[in-house]
């Protein structure tokens, strides 16, 4: 009995082992507390940074004096995701850290380096991110404040994701007092696109539609409504935007026109226990299945909840929150048929031969709604584009679908953020989700919807 009892105990030991140095040590030795991180600086200098096609994002200088230094070439083009290294590290240079501090170069060649008093070069990562969609996403944003993202749907694929303000990572030790000074309130360090949480707007009516179809599986085309600009409940009232008179509408014309009277009237029909499932079955109030630093989307809604509460809700406004990164997720699973592939960055690793040792491919996350769910909103999503207020994207040689939105976040004035998110189709290439907020401009389809195109057309004028 003590023999088989050992045994098991062997095994089960073995078995831990092997499932720590397969599963969990990467995550382990990428632990800013993990002291091996400073061991593994001292033998290998960290490994280079490249973009899908070949721009060097991060490398490492090494003077004859043996000195290095952390050089990023396209400085704040990339500032957020790529991230920094110095005060701690972010971006790719902390989800990658165990990568490029490992080098996988001949043993041999390790046991020279050492006996010689040398360091081994360490791995490259070769990212999903390409180098004409960033630029053109970080030059569309301009002078404006806050976040682009671009995936493949498809894949799950990261193609650009640009934040502002941003920073320059070649000077972050310099400037490093002055950007955690807390008298700035700028917060350069934060992704706007994955930490950023912002009332959703209109956009958020993708997911007020969804919840009326579950709802009215059978009947949703009968639905209509007369809109006279406004509308009041009870002491709440809501404007549609600049108090326009949309008329009489079905739900595919009140979702193109963005019609705030319509989806306030809409909202206070829906079964609020069974809204507030749906969203977190759409990922609010839980950590988004990425592996750069990212924050939770809010969604507060219950059963009981007070008549304005539930009209501001089913909007876009309220208390729900967003991050960009969300929506463009959101967005994915309507344009993948209702499924939803995991984002990631990190296309594969090599060695300094430029041998692949490490490939990483898109996963399956789950079904976030049915592909008759997402072909309706995909329907809808064009009809934005044909007749509402998305019309500035309509193109001949591409596909367009989305959803505009304008978010109000001050009490105290008509400050507003412009959202745009959706996606498009050519045959012959993958489709993308684009997602933009631009903060405290307008209404979507004037300041959003602009940088939107300017993406689409770089995207499909390129012979990729």
């Amino acid at each position: 009995m003590v023999t088989y009892t050992f045994l098991a105990a062997f095994l089960c030991l073995m078995g831990y082992f092997t499932y720590f140095q397969f599963v969990q040590s990467e995550p382990f030795i990428n632990n800013p507390y993990n002291k091996r991180q400073e061991l593994f600086t001292q033998k290998v200098i960290r490994g280079e940074i490249y973009s899908a096609d070949g721009v060097t994002l991060a490398e490492t200088i090494v003077d004859a004096e043996g000195n290095e230094t952390r050089v990023y070439p396209c400085a704040r083009i990339f500032s957020h995701i790529v991230g920094y290294t110095g005060h701690g590290t972010a971006g790719i240079e902390a989800t990658a850290n165990f990568s490029l501090l490992r080098s996988n170069i001949f043993y041999g060649e390790k046991v020279v380096s050492d006996l010689q008093g040398e360091k081994s070069p360490g791995d490259s990562v070769y990212t999903t991110l390409n180098y004409e969609l960033q630029l053109q996403a970080f030059d569309a944003l301009g002078h404006y404040d806050g976040a682009v993202v671009v995936l493949e749907p498809a894949t799950g694929r990261v193609l650009a994701m640009v934040s502002k303000p941003d920073f320059d990572p070649n000077t972050i030790a310099e400037d490093w007092e002055e950007l955690v000074d807390e008298t700035n309130d700028r917060s350069e360090l934060l992704n706007r696109a994955t930490q950023g949480r912002y009332p959703p707007g209109s956009t958020f009516k993708i997911l007020t539609t969804l919840q009326y179809l579950r709802e009215h599986p059978e009947d949703y085309e009968a639905y209509r409504f007369s809109c006279g600009g406004e509308y009041q409940e009870g002491h709440k009232t809501i404007h549609c935007y600049n108090n326009v008179r949309h008329g009489d509408e079905d739900l595919k014309k009140a979702f193109a026109n963005s019609c705030n009277s319509a989806y306030a009237s809409l909202g206070l029909g829906l079964d609020l226990t069974a809204f507030h499932a749906m969203c977190e079955s759409m990922l609010f109030n839980t950590d988004l299945p990425v592996s750069i630093e990212s924050s939770k989307s809010s969604f507060v809604l219950e059963e009981g909840a007070q008549t304005s509460a539930v009209m501001e809700t089913s909007i876009g406004q309220g208390q729900t929150l967003v991050t960009p990164l969300h929506m463009a997720l959101i967005t994915c699973a309507v344009a993948n048929d209702g499924v939803l592939r995991a984002p990631y960055v990190v296309d594969h690793v090599a060695d300094d031969r430029g041998v692949t040792v490490e490939q990483y491919t898109g996963k399956e996350y789950g079904r976030l709604l049915s592909s008759e769910e997402a072909a309706v909103l995909k329907e809808y999503m064009g009809y934005v584009i044909e007749e509402g207020t998305g019309r500035q994207l309509s193109s001949d040689r591409y596909e367009v679908y989305g959803k505009t939105g304008s978010a109000e976040f001050s009490t105290s004035s008509k400050a507003s953020h412009s959202w745009f998110t959706g996606f498009a189709h050519q045959d012959g290439k993958p489709d993308i989700v684009v997602t933009v907020i631009v903060e405290d401009s307008g209404v979507g389809s004037e300041y959003a919807v602009p940088i939107a195109q300017e993406i689409f057309e770089a995207y499909y004028n390129t012979d990729e």
